[in-house]
């Protein structure tokens, strides 16, 4: 259902989430849940687009793999959350207004502010230009239709973090007869125990994947991208996954946001400059106890369903309770029959203990189809909100009740 201005009365209270991603996703859904019997609670979700993207697996859309169709408001329906679509141009902390697309406004008693990251584009000359991205589905099905009119030639993926491993080995498999390149700075795998880098780096090397470590892309050109001191590697296609950045409205809102323009927060994940804003997913720099979180599904969804609780009890007169999180691992896809899933101490550090072959295929494509079903499991029982599912396990979310 839509609304054009999001009014509400004197006695309503206006939630508006700005954001259906992974943290905003679960925001609305056990917002809209945990109030759905009440008349003075208005929820609404506001996204530039109906259907939920899969970030998770926009490698497998960028090789020409169809992926289902997510509706959003399909599933907020019955919730008695309200959708509107549009792009979020302007925020207003003063008269707590939200301008959608230059055109409509919507007001706010609370706003969780989840606009995420998309790939920094802006880093590099020639980016914005030459290469493509997995910002959006849109945009992963443009480079499967570039990749499938590619009889041959080089592929480059630059990045070697996770999203570039990823993608690299997508590749590979699904386009034997091209020559895929891997640049970055760090090794692939860096944050992985030596055996299971080894595996990893193993399993590019089958995939005929050709790794340059130790460097970065400094320049995307039409037919080549140049790297640091100089080198030259001819490129048909290249893709970018070498950093990320945020949406500028935050600092242009006046909150108070950090270096790389993330919202700081509270413990209760409150702005630190304005308390009736909550900052979900890697739209919000969040300190625990290890430092700043780095933003992952893994993590985002904690922080989405955390902000629901806290407004729920800031609602009926109580404090909202600290948020804390620990990471449990890194999945990670090496093509359609491959990965190496390595596990992490709560700081994100390796544990000794990893997963390879068929059992971490699994367990990844598990972890990745997840979020879809947690949000329907949400929508009927909100207290599930409290746990999370880790390849078939559920962990208790500290603080999320």
């Amino acid at each position: 259902m839509n609304t054009p201005h999001g009014a509400g009365t004197a006695s309503t209270h206006r939630v508006l989430i700005l954001g259906a991603g992974y943290a905003g996703m679960a925001a609305a859904i056990q917002l809209a849940a945990r109030t759905k019997r009440r008349a003075d609670v208005q929820v609404t979700l506001v996204n530039a687009q109906e259907r939920f993207t899969e970030r998770l697996r926009l490698h497998m859309t960028a090789t020409g793999q169809q992926l289902g169709e997510m509706d959003i408001p399909a599933l907020l329906a019955g919730t008695g959350a309200r959708f509107v679509r549009g792009w979020v141009t302007a925020v207003d902390v003063h008269t707590k207004t939200v301008r959608i697309d230059d055109s409509r406004v919507l007001h706010y008693d609370t706003l969780v502010y989840g606009l995420g990251s998309v790939a920094d584009t802006a880093l590099v000359p020639g980016v914005d230009d030459h290469a493509y991205t997995l910002n959006s589905a849109q945009d992963a099905a443009l480079l499967a239709d570039r990749l499938a009119r590619l009889a041959s030639g080089t592929v480059v993926v630059a990045g070697s973090g996770l999203t570039g491993v990823e993608s690299a080995a997508e590749i590979a498999e699904r386009y034997p007869k091209v020559n895929v390149v891997l640049a970055g700075r760090q090794e692939p795998g860096a944050s992985m125990t030596v055996k299971a880098r080894a595996y990893l780096r193993a399993a590019l090397d089958r995939l005929g994947v050709q790794v340059r470590s130790g460097t970065a892309v400094t320049k995307v050109l039409p037919d080549s991208v140049e790297l640091a001191g100089g080198e030259s590697i001819a490129a048909d296609v290249v893709l970018w996954t070498g950093g990320t950045r945020v949406s500028p409205v935050a600092a242009a809102a006046g909150l108070t946001v950090d270096g790389r323009g993330r919202v700081v927060t509270d413990a209760a994940l409150r702005s630190v400059s304005h308390p009736d804003v909550y900052a979900v997913g890697d739209a919000a720099a969040i300190r625990q106890g290890y430092g700043v979180m780095h933003g992952t599904c893994q993590s985002g969804m904690p922080t989405g369903v955390h902000a629901a609780v806290s407004i729920v009890r800031a609602l009926n007169g109580r404090q909202p309770k600290p948020f804390r999180f620990g990471y449990y691992h890194t999945p990670v896809s090496l093509g359609r029959h491959d990965a190496v899933v390595q596990f992490t101490h709560p700081d994100d550090s390796p544990r000794r203990g990893f997963l390879t072959g068929r059992t971490a295929t699994w367990y990844k494509e598990t972890v990745s189809a997840s979020p879809w079903p947690t949000y329907r499991r949400m929508k009927k029982m909100p207290s599930s909100g409290a746990f999370w599912p880790h390849g078939g396990r559920f962990t208790r979310l500290r603080g999320a009740r």
